[in-house]
């Protein structure tokens, strides 16, 4: 992990669904606004090698990333620790992050629950002045912002129900279960990478 990039790990149960879309979704939206944001991807109980599935790959390009070329990879330790933020599909997927490595308590969320608490976080960093010369690169600018989160989570109100901070699992589910789930992954990556945009421009 080099320390001018700022890599991120999304995990879910196959790594052939929710967790490649949004590696793809991410990796895509942080590439077009310029942030050396490295993404992968794992799953809990990955079918390791296979592609997505292809009405996951139709989700990604339909909201402009390229699907080409994903091999689905078992979640080991070794990609936690070198992760600066880790997001899961659900709440089980955290559990299971933690479980490997206790310490990535620090740095893991769902996706839901990472969009949920990060405007809050760069909107307290943005009152901060920083005093570092030369100003901080965008990677770090970024860990600065996931420690924000991790420091003020417990000041922010939870989600009406613990549910919502997981997303459903569309494999061998409908065509409209998919474009759900699309439509909540989409929805969920932009308001963080445009977190990322925000945290480093307003740092």
């Amino acid at each position: 992990m080099s320390s001018e990039t700022f890599t991120v790990l999304v995990v879910c149960t196959g790594n052939i669904c929710r967790s490649s879309v949004a590696e793809r979704l991410l990796r895509s939206q942080s590439e077009a606004l310029g942030l050396p944001v490295a993404v992968h991807s794992a799953g809990t109980q990955s079918m390791v090698g296979h592609d997505m599935t292809p009405e996951a790959a139709h989700l990604a390009e339909h909201y402009g990333a390229d699907p080409l070329d994903h091999h689905s990879k078992q979640l080991t330790e070794q990609q936690i620790l070198d992760a600066d933020l880790i997001l899961t599909a659900t709440r089980e997927h955290r559990s299971k992050v933690v479980s490997l490595h206790p310490k990535a308590a620090r740095y893991t969320y769902t996706l839901n629950q990472f969009a949920r608490l990060v405007p809050a976080a760069v909107e307290a960093l943005s009152l901060v002045e920083l005093v570092e010369t030369p100003r901080p690169d965008l990677a770090t600018q970024l860990r600065a912002l996931v420690a924000e989160v991790t420091a003020t989570r417990g000041f922010s109100p939870p989600p009406l129900h613990p549910d919502d901070d997981d997303i459903e699992d569309p494999y061998r589910q409908s065509t409209a279960v998919y474009a759900r789930v699309g439509t909540v992954i989409n929805t969920t990556v932009t308001r963080i990478t445009q977190a990322f945009a925000a945290a480093t421009s307003t740092r």
